[in-house]
């Protein structure tokens, strides 16, 4: 079961960190890290959704940053959540790290400031040197 999950995740891992984008490489790390890159995930207690794991404030925070008006529901639109990901770590991770962003994902617009995001920076960089190594 988990071959088939890693799998099935690798062609977005491909399609997206082709570009040689640091930020698709995060986007992708992030989306392994949260879910698998599973789009119908359901976590924190049914709080967070979709590939990146978004809870409702992020999604309505990062909707206003990219000036769409999309319903909380599309965050499990893989396609939509990766636009949607992707203005929120710019906003507010501008001129961070790749891994500050990371850890602006998992603890809020100061995330990056936080203890608590630490293991998750951790488990980011190791994808993402994994990644690089590849």
């Amino acid at each position: 079961m988990i071959a088939v999950a890693v799998c099935s995740f690798e062609p977005a891992i491909t399609a997206h960190a082709a570009d040689d984008d640091p930020i698709e490489r995060l986007l992708d790390a992030i989306a392994q890290v949260e879910s698998r890159g599973k789009q119908n995930a359901v976590g924190d207690g049914g709080r967070a959704i979709g590939v990146y794991q978004i809870h409702r404030r992020y999604w309505q925070d990062g909707t206003r940053i990219l000036g769409v008006d999309w319903k909380y529901r599309d965050a499990s639109d893989p396609v939509k959540a990766r636009q949607v990901v992707r203005a929120y770590l710019q906003h507010y991770g501008r001129n961070r790290s790749l891994l500050e962003m990371a850890r602006i994902h998992n603890g809020g617009p100061k995330g990056h400031c936080k203890s608590s995001t630490q293991e998750y920076a951790r488990k980011i960089e190791a994808i993402l040197e994994n990644a690089q190594a590849s």
